[in-house]
């Protein structure tokens, strides 16, 4: 109001100087008494100088205008086209100095969906939602604020929504759409990167998320897919492929956020389900946490998976026929050590492994105790379920599993497995 004020200042309010504008207020029908006709009723006539937006603004300052009053308004023949000249620039003119009022503080634009903290200062939510993922200070004062971080039960400031809406739409649709592009590009062309930890297929990973960006990165997965990649920190600096000497490890799990619970203080936790493979194929930033697109990573199907393990098998038992099967048979130490896994079956592998969780279960291994059974099942039958089961499970070295990965068959992580329980 203020604003407005300083430019109504500018433009000459004395009847007859300039151009004049008359208002007329009306009687509503539904205000007069039964005893009363409309031509009895005196009508109040206003004359003052400028457009109707000024003439109007004047007498509503000075509450000579009744705000719930009908106003017919008339202009001399003379007065009509210079009236339409100063309405239209006094009304640029206001809008403009109220325009630097209602921006965000933070954004530096228009606000969208305004929420007004309790210290009375007014933000675009999404702003305030990201300032609260690093601070639980108003940004303009520095007080502390008594609002959750996820600002679920905060309503928006919905005079300010209206006033702008009506005020400015072509900049409010304009703002909308950048908006939108900009989610979209984060969301849409390329994932979010959780550099943390290892997960896998099918299986369930629990995660504390404390990181400011990462709790940016989670409500935004909440909003949109529910999806991110989990990819493991590169600890030892070891070249990933075309990526080159990057922070993480170019093979990844895609997770779905099964359910997040979100504390006072902003942290979560938060349950995740893996649904399949990925290698990152380019990567960036978006707000502090790493972006990348992706190619997902599939097995190959039944056929090529039969035929593999028919060429290892057959040509291990071609290597046998020219060693000598007669000298193998009779040396004592052949016969007691198991066989070179490339010469075993799929399922021969598989019952390798599951040996040795049976044989862990029945020396009650720490690892294999009830919760763990309770949150991740029992030791699956399938040999394609089995492995990612086994890596959630079986305490390796995140390197190690990390192998299980870039595997493009059930048989080669069967392998990797078999050299684990080894070691």
């Amino acid at each position: 109001m203020e604003a407005i004020e300083e430019v109504a200042a500018k433009y000459p309010a004395l009847p007859g100087v300039g151009p004049q504008t008359t208002m007329e207020e009306l009687q509503r029908f539904d205000e007069v008494h039964d005893s009363d006709t409309v031509s009895n009723i005196k009508q109040q006539v206003h004359q003052r100088s400028g457009g109707t937006f000024l003439a109007t603004y004047g007498l509503a300052m000075q509450g000579l205008l009744n705000h719930q009053a009908d106003i017919k308004y008339s202009t001399s023949e003379g007065d009509q086209a210079a009236i339409e000249v100063l309405d239209v620039e006094a009304l640029v003119e206001a809008l403009g100095a109220v325009q630097r009022e209602v921006e965000c503080q933070v954004c530096y634009a228009l606000m969208i969906n305004p929420i007004t903290t309790y210290c009375g200062h007014t933000l675009c939510r999404v702003c305030l939602t990201r300032v609260l993922d690093h601070t639980l200070h108003c940004p303009i004062c520095r007080r502390g604020l008594a609002l959750s971080p996820s600002l679920t039960n905060q309503p928006n400031n919905k005079t300010l929504m209206t006033l702008i809406a009506n005020s400015w739409p072509d900049l409010v649709a304009a703002r909308l759409e950048a908006i939108t592009a900009e989610e979209s590009h984060v969301e849409g062309q390329t994932y979010p990167l959780f550099v943390c930890t290892l997960g896998f297929p099918n299986q369930p990973t629990f995660m504390r998320i404390f990181e400011p960006r990462y709790r940016l990165m989670l409500r935004r997965c909440i909003e949109g897919s529910r999806q991110f990649g989990l990819v493991m920190y590169n600890r030892y600096s070891e070249p990933q492929g075309a990526l080159g000497n990057v922070h993480f490890y170019q093979y990844g799990t895609m997770v779905r956020i099964v359910e997040a619970q979100m504390f006072a203080n902003g942290t979560s936790m938060v349950e995740l389900f893996g649904l399949y493979r990925f290698r990152v194929l380019t990567h960036g930033i978006a707000d502090g946490y790493s972006v990348g697109t992706i190619e997902r990573i599939d097995d190959v199907d039944l056929a090529e998976e039969e035929r593999i393990e028919a060429e290892e098998t057959s040509l291990a038992t071609a290597g046998e026929g020219e060693e000598g099967e007669s000298a193998a048979a009779n040396s004592p130490q052949q016969q007691q050590q198991p066989p070179p896994i490339d010469r075993m079956s799929t399922q021969a592998l598989l019952a390798l492994v599951r040996d040795f969780i049976a044989r862990n279960q029945a020396r009650s291994a720490g690892w294999l105790q009830q919760h763990v059974l309770d949150t991740h099942g029992q030791p699956p039958e399938d040999a394609a379920t089995f492995p990612w089961w086994f890596a959630a499970v079986v305490p390796l070295m995140d390197e190690e599993r990390y192998k299980l990965l870039p595997t493009r068959t059930v048989r080669a992580r069967l392998k990797i497995l078999h050299t684990g329980c080894a070691e």
